[in-house]
């Protein structure tokens, strides 16, 4: 099973209760507070896309970037089916390329919590001084030691939608400050084929 293709196909699902408006809302009130008019702004790490979709309702350019094809393809479906005018890559966020510059970068949902190596990390910060307007905001949240080490720790979290399930089990390194995770997708509809009420 191909990990993000099942995944993606639940993943708003799961992320209902992901409170985007209050991110965004922090998001259009630190541009009001350092004086940043966004003509075009980009999403580093966009998932499905619901940042990019509040700019685009704005009619605030927007440009989302992402590593997995199959969350890009429900983004791009949501987009066309609100008709907004969202520009969706596929590309890895240590090594993204824009055609030119923004006015505000921003990543959120804990994005950057996936680099893992120091030099990855410094070369996105990098990649985004060179992509930003002079002036311009850098704008993205990380989950803290704290967290892995009191929330998630050895701590396991089970979920259930309609259509599908999962186990979430984390395995906190505290020599490494890295957190890894198992987290097995259950399709229901498909369990149903073989386990009839």
């Amino acid at each position: 099973m191909e990990t993000y293709l099942e995944f993606a196909s639940v993943y708003d699902e799961f992320m209902e209760d992901v409170p985007y408006d209050k991110w965004y809302k922090f998001i259009k009130e630190s541009m009001v507070k350092y004086k940043v008019n966004p003509e075009i702004i980009c999403d580093l790490g966009c998932g499905t896309g619901k940042i990019c979709e509040y700019f685009a309702k704005d009619k605030i350019e927007s440009i989302g970037i992402d590593n997995s094809f199959e969350m890009l393809n429900i983004a791009k479906e949501e987009a066309l089916k609100q008709e907004l005018n969202i520009l969706y890559l596929n590309q890895d966020i240590t090594e993204f390329e824009l055609y030119g510059t923004v006015n505000v970068i921003c990543s959120t949902c804990d994005s950057l919590n996936y680099i893992t190596l120091e030099e990855e990390l410094l070369q996105i910060f990098k990649l985004v001084n060179n992509y930003l307007d002079p002036g311009g905001l850098f704008i993205f949240d990380l989950n803290t030691i704290y967290k892995y080490k009191t929330i998630l720790a050895e701590e396991t979290f089970a979920n259930q939608t309609d259509q599908a399930a999962y186990i979430w089990q984390n395995f906190y390194d505290e020599e490494e400050e890295i957190n890894e995770f198992w987290m097995p997708l259950y399709s229901l509809p498909y369990l149903a084929e073989f386990f009839p009420h």
